[in-house]
């Protein structure tokens, strides 16, 4: 009799189990239904008249996954004509700065149902090479992406080299630009720790910090090493100003973008008259990583690179002084130009 309760106990059990499951796999399913239902997403603004042109917000989604194929080669191109993706030149290109966050606000941006992102740098404006093959040739090299949607590209070395502006002028005068800044000096020491990490990856030597960035004849700062030249911002953004108005350009902060990542994406998203969708809810500080990562919905999230927040060398004290005092005149021209104080020591 107790082992006939038992196994009617368990099969009880098994049943209220299985009916369990079956209810959590609704409800997933049910969460995945509604958030495709969300309103549509009217996109508005200089980046052409779109107010006609509406696609639902999560459309995105699919056509991650959709375009993720076609890259294996898994889904045929009469597909991709279906669904209407296109490769379009971007309408916006985040110039630089080098180890200013390019990376990460890139990523974050394509949190935006509304934008695209080319994967890799493409490296079309600063390379002699691949800027001979034509604006067709860059053209391919963007993701697909609807009608409706922007694509946007990164190429850190754009800010620094000289004929950049005018190629980029050549194919798209009105584009929008986004720097990412970070307090000089910081900046300078970032660029410096990705080299010294590359070298010590081949078993090289290196010099220290600051015998690259002090002259050691003058004992001045050694504006010919690149990583000090890098982080005068204003001398290089004059150069574009001579082809762009002002207001083609935003410039994020990037050390806030690491701290407050929000209300600058939210900045950006106004820049860029894109509709606010990135929230709170996308993205989330892991501790261990000691940054913010990102969550696209209830099951796909991302986090940077390891790479990504590297540990710096020691510096002297006294370099660290020399070298912001010297880049304390710059700053100021560079907050009068673009109209953004960002309180740099």
């Amino acid at each position: 009799m107790l082992f006939k309760q038992q196994a009617w106990l368990r099969q009880k059990l098994l049943v209220l189990g299985s009916l369990a499951v079956g209810s959590l796999l609704y409800l997933v399913a049910r969460v995945g239904s509604l958030d495709r239902l969300q309103p549509i997403c009217p996109i508005e603004g200089r980046f052409g008249a779109r107010s006609q042109a509406e696609f639902p917000l999560r459309a995105l989604q699919f056509k991650r996954g959709l375009l993720h194929e076609f890259r294996k080669g898994n889904t045929s191109k009469d597909q991709v004509r279906l669904h209407d993706l296109v490769q379009q030149l971007p309408k916006a290109i985040i110039i630089g700065v080098r180890k200013g966050g390019t990376r990460a606000l890139l990523e974050m941006l394509n949190l935006h149902p509304a934008v695209v992102k080319a994967s890799q740098e493409i490296h079309f404006f600063d390379n002699d090479e691949n800027y001979a093959k034509g604006i067709e040739w860059y053209r391919k090299k963007m993701p697909f992406s609807y009608p409706q949607q922007i694509t946007i590209e990164k190429s850190p070395a754009y800010f620094i080299t000289e004929e950049v502006p005018e190629r980029i002028y050549k194919m798209n005068s009105s584009i929008k630009l986004l720097i990412i800044v970070r307090e000089p000096t910081t900046r300078a020491i970032s660029d410096y720790t990705q080299v010294l990490e590359g070298k010590e990856r081949k078993n090289k030597t290196y010099y220290k910090f600051e015998k690259l960035a002090i002259d050691p004849n003058t004992c001045e700062v050694n504006t010919k090493y690149k990583a000090v030249r890098t982080s005068i911002y204003t001398k290089h953004l004059e150069r574009w100003l001579k082809y762009f108005p002002i207001e083609q350009f935003h410039i994020v902060d990037g050390d806030r973008l690491i701290t407050e990542p929000l209300p600058e994406l939210q900045l950006v998203e106004k820049f860029l008259n894109l509709p606010p969708r990135i929230s709170q809810y996308n993205l989330y500080f892991n501790a261990t990583r000691g940054f913010y990562c990102l969550r696209f919905n209830i099951i796909f999230n991302k986090c940077l690179a390891g790479s990504k927040g590297r540990i710096h060398p020691e510096v002297d004290p006294s370099v660290i002084t020399k070298l912001r005092k010297f880049f304390h005149p710059f700053n100021q021209k560079f907050y009068q130009i673009t109209g953004r104080t960002l309180n740099w020591p």
